[in-house]
């Protein structure tokens, strides 16, 4: 196990545009398969999720990268441009371009809905699918996200509802008021991590694709994929899947437990302490269980022609 892991950054043409990758790692055998990172959003970027870099230690490669209008990739002035095809082509031109012929792919929040669409369009050498802290139905998110809200201070509520009814969600007092959900429901450490506060930060100042595809916040989802759902179609993905999510997260046991029916044989894992980030809350046990996972997926997987043992 390597204390020191190799890291390498560049770009890749998509389209007319080119998306920033990193990789972070290398592959020490012909089983320790890369794992793909999907970050959330839409609209956030890599950087929240840079507590998986220590999966590199196992020996495997650990790929980021910004999907296009966030952080390090370009940032197209096109409200039409963001959909959900178009991210599930971007990840298909990601795998192509750096060679993952392949590999594990982690999806969260946003990550997560993206990994299941690009799952569902049958691709060769997928894995495994790990599914952390995502909806499928995003009705049903806003549902238990309103339940949750339902349960904030009055003055909270009332906030929130005001600026909404009159369209000042960029006002401060609503945005105070919106991290009264987040410190319960996104992340509950008492001081975020400097990570963290980089996604945020980056989002927050091109919050284009954000707002386009969801909403101003996480539970007034106003955006074109507001009636987006593929509970219908769940049982059309046959890879190996882990589900994780916190016990206190905005993807409550009702939405991950609507995936675990969905998908014949997932696993699903809950992490006590945390809420919308288990990576960040509780970044020790959840690696545990991710490299158990990735490890046990390989052990399944049959082996390609020529290989021994």
């Amino acid at each position: 196990m390597r204390s020191v892991v190799p890291v390498r950054e560049g770009h890749i043409p998509f389209r007319n545009f080119k998306i920033w990758y990193r990789i972070v790692g290398e592959q020490e055998s012909p089983d320790r398969l890369p794992l793909l990172c999907l970050h959330g959003g839409p609209g956030g970027t890599h950087d929240y999720l840079e507590p998986l870099e220590a999966a590199a230690r196992e020996g495997r490669p650990v790929v980021f990268y910004d999907q296009l209008g966030s952080g390090n990739s370009d940032h197209p002035n096109d409200p039409g441009l963001w959909t959900v095809p178009l991210f599930v082509e971007e990840l298909a031109v990601v795998r192509g371009e750096l060679g993952l012929d392949r590999v594990h792919l982690f999806g969260q929040s946003w990550g997560g809905m993206l990994g299941m669409e690009y799952a569902l369009t049958k691709p060769c050498g997928l894995a495994s699918l790990i599914v952390a802290d995502s909806p499928a139905s995003m009705p049903q998110w806003v549902e238990e996200a309103n339940r949750l809200r339902a349960a904030l201070p009055p003055e909270v509520q009332q906030t929130l509802l005001r600026h909404e009814s009159a369209g000042t969600t960029s006002d401060a007092e609503y945005q105070e008021a919106v991290m009264v959900f987040y410190r319960r429901h996104l992340c509950r450490l008492e001081v975020w991590p400097d990570c963290v506060n980089r996604s945020f930060a980056k989002m927050n100042q091109d919050p284009q694709v954000y707002h386009t595809m969801n909403g101003p916040s996480e539970f007034h989802c106003i955006g074109s994929i507001k009636n987006w759902s593929i509970v219908d179609r769940l049982g059309e993905i046959r890879e190996q899947v882990l589900l994780l999510s916190g016990r206190y997260d905005e993807a409550t046991p009702a939405i991950v437990e609507t995936i675990q029916r969905g998908i014949p044989g997932s696993e699903w894992v809950v992490f006590e302490n945390s809420s919308h980030m288990p990576h960040v809350e509780e970044p020790e046990r959840f690696l545990a269980v991710l490299n158990d996972f990735l490890k046990r997926a390989e052990q399944r997987l049959p082996r390609p022609a020529g290989s021994s043992g």
